[in-house]
This record gives structure tokens, C-alpha cells and sequence, in this order.
């Protein structure tokens, strides 16, 4: 994958897949330039035996294909830049997936487009799950919320393309100062 958002993408639509109500999503920017991304459901969560080979390219709960990439790929960027990746979950509780990288690291991806990336999953479904984001870095941080948003909303469906222009444009007017030239 070219960029992190699309990973984000990614590891966000296995917790969709998982049934998760709520899906959180933390992009944090260290002032020594460590990324912390971290992906967190309430959803169906992992076996202890998945758990342990979930790394594997091999180990999917898809029935549509043999492989699952995005963990391993996402794990190895993250090795790549000298940063590392976690999950931690527990079977009808939900995941928390961790993944650090050193942005100083001529391997680092760039964050890529995570406005889009928020708004493709938020208006590809518009009823459930909730998502929240939380973006910081030594330059600000800012918080999002489908709660929040439907609430304001009173009922128009959140994939209306005035809905969809305005969150879209609302995210990257919060996040793009956030993040600046830095990692996008």
C-alpha cells in the first residue's frame, strides 16, 4: 500500500467485519517523530489461537480468499521504520490494535489521505458502526465523532453528499494543521 490511510482503510474494515457498534481510531505525533496509530473495536475480538498467528499472511477468518495481508503488511511497514505493532484482544470484548512507526525513517509511509479515508468508511456505512477519531501532534489535536454528528444531523442519513462533502471537508480542515508536511 502506498500510504497509511489506505492501511488504516484496511484494518478498520476487519473490525467492520467483526460486528463493532463503536471503532476508534488514535493518530498520534510524538515531538521525537514517533506515529502511534491505534485501532480499537468492541466487536467479536480473536481467538487466543488467532491471536497467535494473526501476523501469519496466512491466517484469515475470510471465506472469500485463503490470505489476509493487511496485518502482516501493516506490521512489517511498521518494522521497516524501526516501529513495531501490537494487537491485543479478547474473544467477545472487542480488539486494540497498535502500531508504531519512526517517521524520521526514509521508509516511513506518508499518513496519505485520512480525511477520505474516514469519510469513505463513514459514508460506505452510514447506519452502524460509530466511528471516533482522535488526531494529535505537537502542533494541536482534534476530535471526531458519528455521535456528535448524528445528533446535529437529527436523522439525515449520514451518506447524504452534502453530509458527505461537509464531513469530508471538516476533517481535513482540522487534521491537515495537525499533521502539516510532516507525515502527509
Amino acid at each position: 500500500m502506498r500510504d497509511l490511510s489506505l492501511h488504516i482503510l484496511d484494518l478498520m474494515q476487519n473490525s467492520i467485519r467483526a460486528k463493532a457498534s463503536v471503532i476508534s481510531l488514535s493518530v498520534l505525533l510524538s515531538e521525537d517523530g514517533i506515529l502511534s496509530i491505534t485501532i480499537e473495536d468492541d466487536g467479536t475480538g480473536m481467538s487466543e489461537e488467532l491471536l497467535s498467528r494473526v501476523l501469519s499472511p496466512f491466517a484469515t477468518t475470510r471465506t472469500t480468499r485463503k490470505v489476509g495481508l493487511g496485518i502482516p503488511m501493516m506490521a512489517e511497514n511498521c518494522r521497516l521504520t524501526g516501529g513495531d505493532l501490537r494487537i491485543e484482544s479478547e474473544l467477545g470484548k472487542g480488539t486494540r490494535l497498535i502500531a508504531t512507526l519512526h517517521t524520521s525513517s526514509i521508509d516511513c509511509l506518508p499518513l496519505g489521505d485520512l480525511p477520505g479515508t474516514m469519510t469513505t468508511l463513514i459514508t460506505t456505512n452510514p447506519e452502524s458502526p460509530e466511528f471516533t477519531l482522535h488526531c494529535a501532534s505537537p502542533k494541536g489535536e482534534m476530535q471526531f465523532d458519528t455521535r456528535e454528528v448524528r445528533a446535529a444531523l437529527q436523522g439525515v442519513p449520514l451518506n447524504e453528499p452534502e453530509i458527505a462533502a461537509w464531513m469530508m471537508e471538516s476533517l481535513r480542515e482540522e487534521i491537515e494543521p495537525i499533521f502539516g508536511g510532516v507525515i502527509l
